[in-house]
């Protein structure tokens, strides 16, 4: 004997929401390639999913055509942000001492990944350093979800 009770109905579901948005922060030593920075920008976003805000960097960077070279090849906007802006960010998981007394802050990739997610920001993939290039992503506070809940 079988017992003919249909299973109970599934609770309904949300669709799937979109994945937040990313920033990328960049820090970089002087004279780095532009393969270096997509090399590594590639590598960083291999671990996460998500819409792209762009680049972003600390103001000071502009002379080094590696940053925006690498923009250009990535398809993405490059964001210069002012070092007080970069000072003013909470959240960073990692900390140069070298980088603290050059430009005030832990770490410029993560500090650069941080403000360009805007509030409420977190760091998705921590810093990650290759061929004297850094970099690190972070998720928007602010999603569609977020909005639609």
């Amino acid at each position: 004997m079988t017992d003919e009770t249909p299973p109970p109905a599934a609770a309904p579901t949300r669709p799937d929401l979109p994945p937040p948005l990313l920033a990328v922060g960049l820090g970089c030593r002087s004279g780095v390639s532009a393969d270096a920075v997509v090399r590594l920008v590639e590598d960083a976003l291999s671990r996460v999913a998500g819409p792209l805000l762009g680049l972003f960097t600390m103001a000071g960077k502009e002379q080094e055509p590696a940053l925006s070279e690498a923009a250009v090849r990535l398809g993405l906007p490059l964001v210069y942000l002012p070092r007080a802006t970069l000072q003013a960010v909470e959240g960073g998981e990692t900390r140069s001492e070298r980088v603290v007394a050059l430009f005030g802050v832990p770490s410029v990739a993560e500090a650069a990944a941080l403000a360009g997610a805007g509030a409420g920001a977190r760091l998705v993939v921590p810093r990650i350093t290759a061929e004297g290039v850094t970099c690190a992503v972070a998720a928007a506070g602010i999603t569609l979800g977020t909005i639609l809940s």
